[in-house]
Order: C-alpha cells, then sequence, then structure tokens
C-alpha cells in the first residue's frame, strides 16, 4: 500500500470546523465520512504518522502486518458488515479473501485438533460427528446463539411507540440470557469439557474467560463469523485507504502525527466543547469534537477531572480496560503449508479449561514456564495470497497478558531501556517456543522478527494500558451499560470500541451511531444497502478463479523476488 500524503493542510487557528475526530480508527474515520457526506467541514486528528488506528499496517523490510485486524465477519450481500462498507461508499474500493469455510478456525486443545467451518449447519454437522452423544446439545444451543444474534441486530431497527411496547416479546431470549454467564449457559447445554472449549474459542475476539462474558456478547461474537472469516486484500491498511479515500472524496481532512494535548472548553453555566489544542501548541476550533479514544483518555487526559461530574468521576474509577497482548510478527523462510498451516487461524490452548488458562494469563510473572498457555496464529501471506512473493511469509502470533506485567516500564520515555529491551527478547523466546508446539523446527526459519508490547500498544494506538477492546466487556460494562455516544460536556462525542461495540465493524457502526446522533436521524439513515457497490471476494485456497490483475500481481511479486529485488539473502 502506497503512503499517502495526509499532513497537507495548513495551521490557522482561526479555521473553524463543523466537527474535528480525535482519533482515526475504524470508528472515528466512519463517523467522519458520515458527517462529510451530510455536509458537514471535517477535519480528523491523528497522534500516530499513519491513519487507522488498530487497523493501520506497518512494514518490516518490505513485509506487511496488521496488528489489529486478523479476520472479519459478515461480509455477503445483505449482511451487516458488507452493508456497513456499502453505505459508507466504500465497497467497491475493497476485497477480501474467503478464509479455508471448512476450517477457518483450528482448535488445537491439549492433543486434540479440531475445526469450526463456516456456517451454523456446518458447525453442528462436523461437531455432531466427534461428539455424537451432544448432537441435540448443539443443536440447541447454536438455535439460541443464532436467535440472540437476530434480536441483538433487531433492537436498533424498531421504529415507534408501539414496536418498542413489543421488545421485551421480540427479544425473549436476549432478556432470558443477559445477565447470564458464557459459562452457565454452555454448561446448561453441552456435558464435554473439550466440546464446550471448542464452542467457546472465540473468546478470544473479545477477551474474557467463560466465566466472566456475558453470554449475548459471545453469542454476537459467533454470530458475526457465523457465515465464516475475511481478510481484506492488502490487511487492515487497505480498508484504511479505502475510507480515507472516501473522507476526501466528500471534502473531509485528516491530518497525521498531530496529538491532542487538551480539549478545549467553554465555561458558562454549562461547560461546552469548542476545540483543541495540539502538543504543538496550535489551535483549532470547531462546533463540535468527537473522541475516538478510550472514555478515560478523553475525560481525565483531554478534558480534565476538575472538568467533569463526580458521577463520571466515580463511573471512570471503576471502569475497567481489556487485557492487553503481545503480538509477535515474524517473516519466515519455510513451507508453511508443508508445516500444516493454511488460511485459517489457529488458536493453541493448553488444555479445554478456558477459565484457568485466561487466569494463568493474567499472572504478573510472565517470563515463568517456558511456553504460553494459549496463542493466537495466523499467516497472513495464506490469508492474502496476493502478499506472498513465492518463498517468505508472514506470520503474526498473539497472546493475552496483564497489563501490570510492564508497570516498571511504564513511565519510560520513547529511547527503551537495556531492561525493557532484554525483557522483550525475553518475551520473544518464550513467544517462539510457544510457536514451536505448533510449527515445529519454525525458530530456525526466521528471518525477522519483532514483538509488540503493552507499551507499544500504549505507543502507537493511545490505548489505556495498551488494552485490545477498549473497556472491558464485562457485563455492566456492555450495552445499556456501556459509555454513549453524547458524553455530559455539550458538543462532546465518542465512538469507538469502548461505545457501541468492539472489532473492526463494531467499531465502524459506533461510529456512524455518533453521527447518527449528531445529524438528529437514525443509524440506519446514514447507513443503506447499495446496489451500486459490491465487495469483490475471493477464495484463499483456491485461485483458479482469480482475475488477470490478481495473477500478474501475484507474478510479478514472484519476479521480483527471483531477480534479487526484494527479499532477504541466503540464510
Amino acid at each position: 500500500m502506497e503512503k499517502e500524503n495526509y499532513s497537507e493542510i495548513s495551521s490557522n487557528e482561526n479555521k473553524k470546523y463543523d466537527t474535528i475526530i480525535i482519533g482515526s480508527g475504524a470508528g472515528g474515520l466512519s463517523a467522519a465520512i458520515c458527517l462529510a457526506r451530510s455536509g458537514q467541514k471535517v477535519l480528523v486528528l491523528e497522534q500516530h504518522d499513519v491513519p487507522g488506528g488498530w487497523c493501520h499496517s506497518f512494514y518490516l523490510n518490505g513485509y506487511r502486518y496488521t496488528p489489529g485486524v486478523h479476520y472479519i465477519g459478515l461480509l455477503n450481500k445483505g449482511e451487516s458488515t458488507s452493508t456497513l462498507y456499502e453505505g459508507l461508499g466504500i465497497a467497491n474500493d475493497v476485497s477480501f479473501f474467503r478464509m479455508n469455510p471448512e476450517a477457518y478456525e483450528h482448535c488445537w486443545i491439549g492433543d486434540e485438533r479440531i475445526d469450526m467451518p463456516a456456517g451454523y449447519e456446518n458447525i453442528k454437522k462436523t461437531l455432531s460427528e466427534q461428539f455424537p452423544e451432544e448432537e441435540k446439545g448443539i443443536t440447541n444451543y447454536l438455535k439460541l446463539v443464532g436467535d440472540v444474534c437476530y434480536e441483538l441486530q433487531l433492537i436498533p431497527k424498531v421504529k415507534g411507540f408501539w414496536a418498542h411496547l413489543t421488545i421485551p416479546f421480540r427479544t425473549k431470549n436476549m432478556g432470558k440470557y443477559s445477565v447470564f454467564s458464557l459459562r452457565k449457559v454452555i454448561k446448561k447445554h453441552i456435558k464435554n469439557p473439550l466440546l464446550r472449549a471448542v464452542l467457546n474459542i472465540q473468546i478470544g475476539d473479545h477477551g474474557l474467560p467463560p466465566s466472566q462474558a456475558s453470554f449475548p456478547l459471545h453469542a454476537a461474537v459467533m454470530g458475526h463469523y457465523s457465515s465464516g472469516g475475511y481478510y481484506p486484500i492488502g490487511g487492515g491498511g487497505a480498508l484504511v485507504k479505502a475510507m480515507t479515500k472516501a473522507l476526501k472524496r466528500h471534502q473531509g481532512e485528516i491530518r497525521t502525527s498531530q496529538k491532542v494535548k487538551e480539549i478545549l472548553l467553554e465555561e458558562n453555566k454549562k461547560k461546552k466543547a469548542i476545540g483543541v489544542q495540539l502538543e504543538s501548541g496550535e489551535k483549532i476550533f470547531a462546533e463540535r469534537i468527537i473522541s475516538n479514544a478510550d472514555p478515560g483518555k478523553t475525560f481525565l487526559d483531554l478534558i480534565g477531572k476538575e472538568h467533569i461530574s463526580k458521577k463520571l468521576n466515580k463511573r471512570l474509577k471503576k471502569t475497567k480496560y481489556s487485557c492487553t497482548s503481545l503480538m509477535l510478527f515474524l517473516t519466515v523462510d519455510m513451507d508453511v503449508r508443508k508445516a500444516g498451516l493454511d488460511s485459517g487461524n489457529i488458536w493453541m490452548m493448553k488444555h479445554d479449561d478456558l477459565d484457568a488458562i485466561f487466569e494463568e494469563t493474567q499472572k504478573i510473572n510472565i517470563l515463568e514456564g517456558d511456553t504460553f498457555p494459549g496463542m493466537f496464529i495466523s499467516c497472513t501471506t495464506l490469508k492474502d495470497p496476493i502478499s506472498f512473493d513465492g518463498r517468505y511469509h508472514t506470520i503474526e502470533a498473539i497472546t493475552y497478558i496483564n497489563h501490570e506485567s510492564f508497570d516498571q516500564f511504564k513511565n519510560e520515555d520513547n529511547r527503551r531501556s537495556k531492561a525493557y529491551l532484554d525483557f522483550k527478547n525475553q518475551l520473544m523466546s518464550k513467544m517462539i517456543k510457544t510457536l514451536e508446539t505448533v510449527i515445529p523446527g519454525i525458530e530456525d526459519k526466521i528471518v525477522q522478527k519483532e514483538l509488540g508490547t503493552p507499551i507499544t500498544n500504549e505507543y502507537y494506538i493511545n490505548s489505556t494500558n495498551g488494552c485490545v477492546y477498549g473497556t472491558e466487556k464485562s457485563f455492566w460494562q456492555i450495552g445499556p451499560f456501556s459509555y454513549k455516544a453524547k458524553s455530559e460536556i455539550e458538543n462532546l462525542y465518542l465512538c469507538g470500541a469502548s461505545v457501541l461495540s468492539h472489532g473492526v465493524a463494531g467499531a465502524g457502526y459506533s461510529g456512524v451511531e455518533t453521527a447518527a446522533k449528531i445529524l438528529k436521524c437514525r443509524q440506519e439513515d446514514l447507513i443503506q444497502p447499495d446496489d451500486s457497490q459490491e465487495i469483490k471476494i475471493y477464495e484463499a485456497e483456491n485461485d483458479s478463479q482469480y482475475p488477470d490483475w490478481m495473477q500478474k500481481k501475484i507474478k510479478v511479486k514472484k519476479d521480483r523476488l527471483a531477480a534479487g529485488v526484494d527479499g532477504f539473502p541466503e540464510i
């Protein structure tokens, strides 16, 4: 992906905008597109040198990695993510590879190997064949998951006073199970611990163990991937490029390397946001501000606790943030398909007690033990075959940890200490040893490696404690208890993973919801199905239908490596 110039706007303190958006994640960019399209003068400010937040891509010696986009769901025509991208006007500018439909999730639990195919019926068939005594429970559990997902999607579409009165009857499953944990519900349906672990394997997509996760939350995650997993051609950066292109098409502006120091307030009877001050000292004014940052970053760092109510201060003190992570980025010189990899994700768990595994990941001493108890493994050059040069593969491996493991390094400046670098190298070695249990011999095939830590996450993404999903998705921090788009500060709004939902699509919809609040309309008024827009989807596991342009691009990449233009020297 070509790096665009996002810093063309002249500094002008008197330049007035309708809306300034702090942060260019999926939520911030979605809100920006909707508002700019409505005729507003919009400015997006991003502290990093590239836009995108968790969706951005970066390169190491020409090989691409995307820290926050590993797969996306519901991209078929008529499904919610497809409708989102059509409604934003970016569907024609993004393409996806469908990951292995027979096993888009590989569950490596202890010594067991169980694949999760796309589609509820396929899951039911596959798992019932392996656990015949659980067939009835599998059928009933998957039906319940599907019903709850349907009811969750129904709520924002309900119109009118009388229709709202019928919500309790139309969403009876969601209401009944809303206060139940995932563990309680699945235990009622499934007896086999291994099968429970397989059906709960996607807890990694919200970051809570079965005992702490809300059942409707987990059902929503399963529902999001109900028709399988898809990976954007060009990585997450391709999504960002399509969104910034749409924003510019509607005369919206975006500036990178512009960190906001303070949200400016007008002190009258009621506090009112009127602009921002950058770390450079520049002040920019607007009718309203949207913060795509975490609530704590927004209200405590940018507003100041002295300017918010006691009630909000109390809430912020109680707010918990999601777990953080270690992200290992590798380029390897090996035949990973021969080693057993394909375009599907691998969820490796040491055993089938996911609550115990999560508890172990949250230990403060993360150097204890030779390997980590759980790991997510993804080969992006198999998910996105265009990116493969014929020899070197890129792999991303993730494990969740407790941010307190890095407390000793939180006050360091950008020049990392030797102690931090040594600690990071020790963790990288442990990550690679864990990866060796899935791909034996990979350590000797690594040609470059890098490790992202909670410190990395906080530096580049500005997430609280390096958290990966915004606020923790526990019972009292989701749904009606989550932070709202409109804040107590007049003309200050929020969007992102802590508001409506997390994930690429969830954060995108949060931006639309915030724009709808500002424009005094409904979310669906801004996101309409558009037959002129259509996402192109190709099969990652079958190149027979690839168009000529794609075949040529793959050939050029391989030819460049063969000619010595790209790639690494012999090892």
